[in-house]
């Protein structure tokens, strides 16, 4: 059985193109690989511990590492990169029941108010005239 954090190498040839390049000029030591950071981000997340809790012997990097790689990742669109491919594959594959698909304003462009709409009369009561 495989645990639920381990990126596959069928995976990892989805993911690995999309993830920007490591900086030339970036300070500090050399990187752990992206592949053991994502492992790590996704053992933190699937088991729920804190980031500092990270075990070092698992290889993963340590918890800072991991959460600022993901932190570069986020910013760089990954995660929205990886959605599209996975979902246009798994639809390729026939793999997704679309009829049981949702969509809310979250997933689409929402706009705020409808065009051309009057405006409505108050029903709040008339203040009274000053007198002074």
């Amino acid at each position: 059985m495989s645990k639920a954090w381990v990126v596959d190498d069928g995976l990892w040839k989805l993911i690995e193109p999309v993830l920007p390049p490591w900086p030339v000029k970036a300070p500090g030591p050399r990187p752990v690989p992206d592949r053991l950071c994502l492992q790590g981000v996704l053992f933190v997340l699937h088991t729920g511990i804190g980031w500092e809790d990270l075990p070092q012997e698992l290889g993963f990097g340590s918890g800072m590492t991991c959460w600022r790689r993901l932190q570069r990742w986020t910013e760089a669109g990954v995660f929205d990169q990886v959605h599209q491919i996975l979902l246009a594959r798994l639809n390729a594959a026939n793999r997704i029941d679309w009829s049981r698909a949702a969509m809310d304003g979250s997933h689409i462009d929402a706009k705020k108010g409808v065009p051309g709409q009057a405006r409505r009369r108050s029903t709040a009561a008339n203040p009274a005239p000053s007198i002074t």
